[in-house]
C-alpha cells in the first residue's frame, strides 16, 4: 500500500499490516495511509472482507506468489464505491482494511439481493469451484465426484454445483461429523472421514466399490496419494492446495498411462488469462445460482478487523465451515 492523503479529519485507514513473515501473530492493527488509485482503478468502502486459506500461506510466504514487506493481507473485499453501487473485488494485496483500491477489471457488480457473505463466497471458493468442475476436470453427467475438506469454503459450494450439473454420486470427505453432516445437507450422497486409515479403500467403499471419475483436493500429503490410486479409468483428480502442509509424492508419467488417469493442478489467478472471460461467466452464474437457492453460501463465522488473527488461528485449525469474514465496521 502506497501513501497518498490521509482520510478527511486527518485520520489514517484501519487495517492489518505484516512487518515479518510467520503465523497469525503476526497480523497487527494498525494505522495506514489510504492506497492510491491507479489507472482502471476505483476507491472502495470495505463492508466484509474475505478470509481465504491462502491468506494463511501468504502471512507467512509460503504462497505461490511471494509477498514483499510491509505487506497488508487480503485478496477480496465487498463494499460501496463513491455513487453507492456494491461491488465484489479481487485484489493484489491490501484487502484486510477500511478502504481498498480495486480494479475495474477483477470487479464485479452485486445483485441487490445477494449478500455479502454470498458475495464473498462465491468470488474465490466459488469460482475456484465452478473451475476445478467446469475447466480442470471436465465433469460429465452422471459421474461420481469425491470433494475433499466438503464442509470448507470451496468444498461446500462444489458438493452443491456437482449436484446441481448433474453427478451422479458425490461423496465427501470431512474431518468431524458435524462437518460429515453439513455436507449431506449441502447435497452429498455420502460423507466419509477424511482421517480414514486408508483414503483409497474408503473412497471406493463409498462408491460401491468402484473407482471415481473426479476427485478434488486441497489436503495434500498422504490424502493426495492415495485418491489417486482411487480413480477409475480415465478419471481426474484436480489439486488446488496443500492444507496440510505437505507435499504428495511425486507421480510418474507411466503411471497415469498405465490407469488412464489425469491429475490437473489449478490456481485461481490462471483463469483471468483465458479467453472468454471466464471469471465473469462464472460469477454469472454462480450468482444465478443462489439466487434461484440451488446454491448457498455457508457462514464460517464474521470477526472484527482486528480479530484476524483469531479469524487465521480458527481456519489453520481446520476446525472451521464455509467462508470466514472480517467485518471493518464492528
Amino acid at each position: 500500500t502506497r501513501p497518498s492523503e490521509l482520510k478527511r479529519g486527518g485520520r489514517g485507514v484501519r487495517a492489518i499490516q505484516i512487518t515479518e513473515f510467520g503465523g497469525p501473530e503476526v497480523l497487527q492493527v494498525a494505522d495506514v495511509y489510504d492506497p492510491t488509485v491507479g489507472p482502471n482503478e476505483f476507491m472502495l468502502d470495505v463492508s466484509h472482507i474475505g478470509v481465504n486459506y491462502a491468506d494463511t500461506h501468504q502471512a507467512e510466504n509460503s504462497y505461490l506468489a511471494a509477498a514483499s514487506l510491509p505487506l497488508i493481507p487480503g485478496g477480496e473485499v465487498v463494499g460501496t464505491n463513491e455513487s453507492g453501487e456494491r461491488f465484489v473485488c479481487l485484489t493484489d494485496g491490501g484487502g484486510y482494511a477500511e478502504r481498498a483500491a480495486v480494479s475495474r477489471f477483477t470487479s464485479y457488480e452485486v445483485p441487490n439481493d445477494i449478500d455479502d457473505l454470498t458475495a464473498l463466497a462465491m468470488i474465490v471458493q466459488g469460482t475456484t469451484a465452478w473451475v476445478l468442475l467446469r475447466k480442470s476436470t471436465h465433469l460429465a453427467y452422471n459421474e461420481s465426484v469425491v470433494v475433499h475438506a466438503a464442509a470448507g469454503g470451496v468444498g461446500s459450494i462444489a458438493v452443491q454445483l456437482a449436484k446441481a450439473w448433474g453427478a451422479g454420486r458425490v461423496i465427501a470427505t470431512a474431518s468431524s461429523e458435524g462437518k460429515r453432516e453439513l455436507a449431506l445437507e449441502l447435497g452429498a450422497d455420502v460423507a466419509i472421514d477424511s482421517n480414514s486409515d486408508n483414503m483409497t479403500m474408503a473412497i471406493r467403499e463409498a462408491n460401491n466399490g468402484r473407482g471415481v471419475d473426479v476427485i478434488l483436493d486441497m489436503t495434500g500429503g498422504r490424502i493426495t496419494d492415495e485418491s489417486v490410486r482411487a480413480l477409475a479409468p480415465f478419471g481426474r483428480l484436480a489439486f488446488y492446495g496443500q492444507a496440510s502442509r505437505q507435499a504428495p509424492k511425486p507421480i510418474a508419467p507411466t503411471s497415469l498411462l498405465q490407469h488412464s488417469t489425469t491429475i490437473a493442478g489449478m490456481w485461481l489467478p490462471h483463469a483471468f488469462r483465458l479467453p472468454g472471460d471466464i471469471m465473469g461467466l462464472a460469477m454469472t452464474e454462480l450468482f444465478e445460482l443462489a439466487e434461484q437457492g440451488r446454491v448457498r453460501a455457508v457462514p464460517g463465522g464474521e470477526y472484527p478487523l482486528e480479530d484476524a488473527r483469531a479469524a487465521h488461528e480458527a481456519l489453520r485449525s481446520r476446525k472451521t465451515v464455509g467462508k470466514l469474514m472480517l467485518n471493518p465496521r464492528l
